[in-house]
């Protein structure tokens, strides 16, 4: 038997033979720690002497039973409610409301007899109860402690009373005395994560933790902290907007790729149980420039409103601007367009935009935003009622959109038509003749 000292990053798992101060996968500081392998045989053994391995079949699921979390549709999202021991990640940028949806949820849980917690380390006990009472739930007996020490948050873990629910708003904010930097930095989280993570799987309380985000929407911290949680939550939406959206990015107890709606009113947030045309707003179908589009987000389809301006540039290079999906998408719609219409859009500057303040990367929606440029640039609407969708290739062929039969049963629940997606409309071409005509 042999031992042999390698150094392991704790942000990705690479394994490095000596000490670095940069990890050579992921690129992160101070992230390789000193391990001691045990070689025998020539192979490397991890099992150590007094471990215990239990057969699967005799695992009790009796405590792991996940319970409501009080808004039924966010059930649903993350796989029948709160899971006992389940580490939950939210994650959204500042004012997006976070903190007034996971009190709401801990006074649901309060209200429910279960013992929840929020944790603050961002406001004063007294900003907490304000807000509370301008939600109108001062009296659902929610419990609330404010400070920045880890080993607190510990303490409520391992009480006699352990609560159902503990929240820490925010996972930053918080320190250990067993780890180097400030809080926020790197080795903190790290750190005051992982003990708590540990501590509510071995005590059955449901964690949720709230994650800042950097410039680039990204949850702050590293990359360490969205694998050690079960749930990656993420809350987005214009802040100018009443509308909310909450994205699952990871999910171990249920689907991934699902989202909840909800509406930011003066009693909190609301959860809008049917959102298929909440962001369509008052649109005129007299207008140019414009497309309604059937677009799909996870499992759930939205009627969304596709806006597109073409008007004469005075600058040597025109402008293309895109809001709610990417740039480079627009850019090779109109280069298909220009090719295989016989366009010129060279010397116009165009812009193109999602109605009502959304997000979407949904290829389905090529279809729509050619139809709302050529609406544009004829100065002529599409008719009335129409709907689109549809990925557009570079042949300027029309190909199906996934989700095209859940589209098509939500476009005819609706009222819409005629509808243009790839069995009724195959080519640009095609889509350009059938709304007007040969010649434009």
């Amino acid at each position: 038997m042999k031992t042999k000292d390698i150094y392991v990053c704790s942000s990705c798992g690479a394994q490095a033979i000596k000490w670095q101060g940069q990890c050579p996968r992921c690129g992160e500081w101070n992230t390789l720690q000193e391990k001691v392998v045990v070689r025998k045989g020539g192979s490397v053994s991890h099992v150590h002497a007094g471990v215990k391995i239990t057969a699967l079949a005799d695992i009790s699921t009796e405590n792991t039973q996940a319970r409501s979390t009080g808004f039924a549709p966010l059930d649903t999202v993350l796989g029948k409610g709160f899971v006992p021991g389940g580490a939950v990640l939210v994650g959204g940028e500042p004012g997006i409301g976070k903190s007034t949806l996971l009190l709401q949820l801990a006074a649901a849980q309060s209200q429910m007899g279960n013992l929840a917690v929020y944790f603050s380390g961002e406001e004063s006990l007294a900003q907490i109860r304000g807000r509370a009472e301008r939600l109108g739930l001062l009296d659902s007996g929610l419990l609330a402690i404010a400070s920045t020490s880890s080993d607190e948050a510990l303490a409520i873990l391992e009480a006699p009373e352990k609560p159902d629910l503990l929240i820490i708003d925010s996972v930053q904010t918080l320190n250990s005395a067993r780890a180097e930097g400030i809080p926020g930095s790197v080795s903190q989280v790290r750190a005051v994560s992982s003990e708590l993570v540990d501590a509510a799987k071995k005590t059955k309380t449901t964690l949720v933790l709230v994650g800042h985000v950097t410039k680039d929407g990204q949850i702050a911290g590293p990359k360490l902290l969205e694998h050690m949680v079960d749930t990656v939550l993420y809350l987005e939406g214009d802040r100018k907007h009443m509308m909310r959206i909450m994205r699952v990015l990871k999910n171990r107890f249920g689907p991934s790729d699902e989202l909840v709606v909800f509406s930011m009113r003066e009693s909190g947030m609301e959860i809008v149980e049917d959102p298929s045309t909440l962001f369509l707003g008052d649109r005129d179908d007299s207008f140019s420039g414009a497309a309604v589009v059937m677009a799909m987000d996870g499992h759930k389809p939205f009627a969304v409103e596709v806006q597109a301006l073409a008007s004469r540039s005075v600058l040597s290079i025109p402008r293309r601007t895109a809001l709610g999906f990417d740039t480079n998408r627009l850019n090779l719609i109109l280069a298909v367009l220009e090719k295989r219409l016989n366009l010129n859009l060279g010397q116009l500057d165009i812009y193109a935009k999602i109605g009502g303040g959304l997000a979407m990367r949904d290829p389905g929606l090529d279809l729509g935003v050619a139809a709302a440029v050529l609406s544009s640039f004829y100065d002529r609407p599409v008719p009335s009622g129409a709907v689109f969708w549809g990925e557009v290739d570079l042949n300027g062929r029309i190909r199906p959109a996934s989700g095209g039969e859940t589209r098509l049963k939500q476009a005819g629940r609706l009222g819409y038509g005629p509808i243009f997606q790839s069995e009724t409309c195959r080519t640009l071409d095609e889509l350009q003749n059938k709304l007007f005509g040969p010649n434009g």
